[in-house]
Formats: structure tokens, C-alpha cells, sequence
């Protein structure tokens, strides 16, 4: 009889020390983040991508300092020094989160061949902007041609446009579509919006800086 009650209790006793340990791991589980996982794809499980944003822009360019006038005084942009170990021709610029990199063209045939066509259904980059009018204002000032548009309607959202050539004819668009609704139409727990939005480190104690 003594044999049996000690028996139980031993049972008892690991049972609560089991239930404690599975306790303990939940605990643990629910205060570790676990990597979240795409939908299945050929039978396995697909790891979600790290978060990503875009770094730079590289364009092509047959004078690399008329380049670095254009994107510094019509949009803003501030010339950072390159790593030393490039040894072809060409810049950094940096500004709003997002780096332009300008290479000295070797073969100017892979530039575009028409530096006055605007057309917005045409390959760009485009630039999102809280002052329309103030930008519009710049470009008549540099006497760069444009064009001007507005898209969209009450129901979507106007989006107010402005389309035009850097030095080589790479096209570049300034608008306000923070106007419009994103409306994803696949799984909307994929997209990652830049609340802590990633930027490079920032040397502020650089010789070459100076006070603007």
C-alpha cells in the first residue's frame, strides 16, 4: 500500500513538473519573435525576405560634373565622398533617404538618344514631394522644359505630375501620390511600410562637410 501511494505521487510529481517545463517553453515562445513564413511553394516553406529598401539610383552620364550641378541645384541633392577604391570616373549623391550613383559613360550609344521627348508611359524615376508648386517653380527658374499633368479623380485621388530630363534624358517624375490609397490586391501582411526607414550611417564630423 505505502509502495502504491509512494508510486502515485511520483507520478503526480512528474506530471506537474512536465506541465511546469511546457509552461516554461510557452513562456519563452510567446517572448520570442519567430521568423514569419511565406506560403508554401513546391511543398516548403518559403522564409520571408529581410526587410529591404532602396538604397541608389545608378545612371549613365556623359559629364559626370554637369550631372552633380543638375541633381544639387534643381533637386537637392548633396555630394558625399565614394569609397577610394573606385577607380573609374563618377559620384555620390545623397539626399531624402536615397542615393544617386553617376558613372562616367564609356559607350555614350547607351545613353538615351533623345534628350528633349517626354513621355510619361516612358522608363523613370520618380520623386515624391510636398510642395508641387515650389518645384514647378524651380524648374522655370533653371529653364527646364516639363510637362505637367494631373491624374486620377475624386474617388481615387488626384495625382498632380511633372516630367523631365536630367542632362543625359533619363526621365524623372515629381508628384504628390500620397494623394492615392494603396490597395493591395494580394496578401497585405507582405508589405512592410519604412516606419524606421533604414539610412546609411552619417559622417558628421567629415572635413570635406560644410555648414549650408
Amino acid at each position: 500500500m505505502e509502495k502504491t501511494l509512494q508510486n502515485n505521487n511520483q507520478n503526480q510529481n512528474g506530471q506537474e513538473k512536465e506541465s511546469r517545463q511546457k509552461n516554461h517553453n510557452n513562456n519563452n515562445n510567446n517572448g520570442k519573435k519567430k521568423p514569419q513564413q511565406e506560403k508554401k511553394q513546391n511543398g516548403k516553406e518559403k522564409e520571408e525576405l529581410p526587410m529591404m529598401s532602396l538604397n541608389h539610383v545608378s545612371r549613365l552620364c556623359k559629364s559626370v560634373e554637369d550631372s552633380v550641378e543638375f541633381y544639387t541645384n534643381t533637386l537637392g541633392f548633396v555630394l558625399i565622398e565614394r569609397p577610394q577604391a573606385f577607380d573609374f570616373d563618377g559620384a555620390w549623391l545623397f539626399n531624402y533617404g536615397i542615393g544617386i550613383h553617376l558613372v562616367q559613360a564609356k559607350d555614350e550609344d547607351k545613353l538615351p538618344h533623345n534628350n528633349d521627348d517626354l513621355d510619361p508611359m516612358d522608363n523613370h524615376i520618380s520623386f515624391q514631394c510636398e510642395d508641387m508648386e515650389a518645384l514647378e517653380r524651380r524648374l522655370k527658374d533653371m529653364d527646364i522644359k516639363y510637362i505637367k499633368r494631373t491624374v486620377g479623380g475624386k474617388e481615387d485621388g488626384e495625382i498632380d505630375q511633372l516630367f523631365f530630363n536630367d542632362p543625359d534624358g533619363f526621365m524623372i517624375e515629381i508628384c504628390n501620390c500620397e494623394n492615392v490609397k494603396l490597395k493591395p490586391q494580394g496578401s497585405i501582411d507582405r508589405i512592410k511600410l519604412p516606419y524606421d526607414k533604414h539610412n546609411p550611417p552619417l559622417e558628421l564630423n567629415s572635413n570635406t562637410a560644410k555648414a549650408s
